[in-house]
């Protein structure tokens, strides 16, 4: 992996998401260089410095795109917006949950993303899914092959600290789209703006959300009701097998990163064992399960895996992860493969390190995954990519 700042694995893993979401290497080093300092003094102490040099380049571009905008060159605003929204969530992902320009800074986020789908990208949408008497925000993409009839679509969900935002500025909506397939991009409950702006706290059965997300795609004319799959990466490997297992009208699943045992993954962190995601990391987990203290959390916890779930699939279940994961361990992603007895069509990638994309849901080089699960998706749906 690319490492920008020598030891500090968090802040190296934001600058590899946002270079493979679109980031450009001149914009990314120019906001880096100043702040290489402070990242020698770990995750934590810099992310005030790490928010102002980011913050800093998101203005900068933000000018530039209403200038754009202004002399009529929508697409150029279109793509400043976008590399905006990228770099803008990936300093508001450094963050504590106390840090009170946490929200100011997500809800900015928001404002950008909806600038660049109206200028660049036409075919998102922001929606909202019916759960539970609110409802849980997401972003549709509707595939250009609905323009004939409906579609199959993905369901793609997030892990313990991405977005909604994230997803976008991955663009596996996108290759989805030129597969014939559709994608709804969803904050869940302990994501995103659910969590942030509206206060929805992670659950253990995820079948509970991810069925409120089925019951809205059913009613869409451009959903195809017997093709509805479900993408999750990094917790979401462990959330997307969770709810196929449950939710019997999924009809393929995916583990983007094979995170068989979060609960176990816990106490290995208690014992400074593996890397983490983010930085104020506890603080973190607590606010997105929704728990205060860290004893009583790390004991609930333990409920968070997959043993006598994954063999509840019955449809086909791709298990993708990274050989030199430094979070999740390959040994789980073997687990989920050699438990999933019941599928009718698993299958286990790992990437290497010779190929790229080893790391965590191989964000150092997250399109080769990107590609590789849609087209194991097209596959399923029968829905191959033109040209092939």
């Amino acid at each position: 992996m690319f490492e920008y700042f020598p030891g500090n694995y968090v802040w190296n893993l934001g600058v590899v998401a946002a270079l493979n979401s679109g980031g450009l290497i001149d914009e990314i080093d120019r906001a880096c260089r100043p702040i290489r300092e402070a990242a020698t003094h770990g995750a934590d102490a810099g992310t005030p410095d790490f928010l102002r040099a980011w913050t800093a380049l998101t203005d900068q571009l933000v000018t530039q795109a209403e200038a754009a905008e202004k002399a009529g060159h929508t697409r150029t605003a279109g793509q400043l917006y976008f590399r905006a929204t990228n770099y803008l969530c990936q300093a508001e992902r450094m963050l504590a949950h106390s840090d009170p320009g946490r929200v100011p800074t997500y809800r900015r986020a928001l404002e950008l993303a909806q600038k660049s789908f109206a200028l660049r990208d036409p075919r998102v949408c922001r929606v909202e899914i019916p759960y539970q008497g609110t409802t849980l925000p997401g972003y549709f993409s509707t595939a250009p092959a609905t323009d004939s009839g409906p579609a199959p679509v993905v369901l793609l969900v997030n892990g313990l600290d991405s977005t909604k935002e994230h997803m976008y500025g991955s663009a596996h909506w996108d290759e989805l789209a030129a597969r014939g397939v559709s994608c709804l991009m969803l904050d869940q409950p302990g994501t995103g703006e659910a969590l942030r702006l509206r206060g929805i706290t992670a659950r253990i059965d995820s079948e509970a959300w991810a069925g409120a997300a089925v019951d809205w795609l059913e009613q869409r004319d451009d959903v195809d009701p017997a093709r509805i799959g479900i993408v999750g990466w990094s917790l979401g490997g462990y959330y997307a097998p969770r709810a196929a297992a449950f939710e019997k009208r999924f009809a393929l699943c995916v583990a983007w990163g094979a995170n068989h045992n979060w609960g176990a993954v816990q106490r290995r962190r208690l014992e400074r064992e593996g890397e983490r995601p983010v930085p104020h990391y506890w603080e973190h987990v607590l606010w997105v399960w929704g728990h205060d203290d860290l004893d009583t959390f790390i004991a609930f916890a333990d409920s968070v895996h997959l043993d006598g779930v994954v063999e509840k699939i019955t449809v086909p279940f791709l298990i993708a992860h990274g050989e030199k994961d430094r979070q999740i361990p390959l040994d789980y992603a073997h687990r989920s493969y050699d438990q999933a007895v019941n599928s009718p069509k698993r299958e286990l990638r790992v990437f290497t390190p010779d190929e790229g994309a080893t790391e965590h849901i191989g964000l150092d080089h997250l399109s080769h995954v990107s590609t590789y699960i849609a087209d194991w998706v097209a596959g399923v749906f029968d829905v191959p990519a033109k040209g092939e």
